[in-house]
């Protein structure tokens, strides 16, 4: 745990924004009719590549009506 202290204030920052993305990307998932795949997959994506995960679904998973 020691040696983690020394990073902690850069890693709030990372962390909030990880979640923060997560949220959002599952919450426009879940109201979007459709999606460029299934849905499933898109939200299996999301929650486990963290950061790039969201960012992947809002580049390439929206499907524009």
């Amino acid at each position: 745990m020691d040696a983690i202290r020394p990073y902690i204030p850069f890693l709030i920052p990372v962390i909030i924004i990880q979640l923060g993305l997560m949220i959002f990307a599952l919450i426009d998932l879940v109201r979007r009719p459709t999606a460029n795949g299934p849905r499933w997959m898109w939200a299996l994506i999301i929650i486990v590549i963290n950061i790039i995960g969201p960012i992947a679904y809002f580049l390439i998973g929206r499907r524009e009506e």
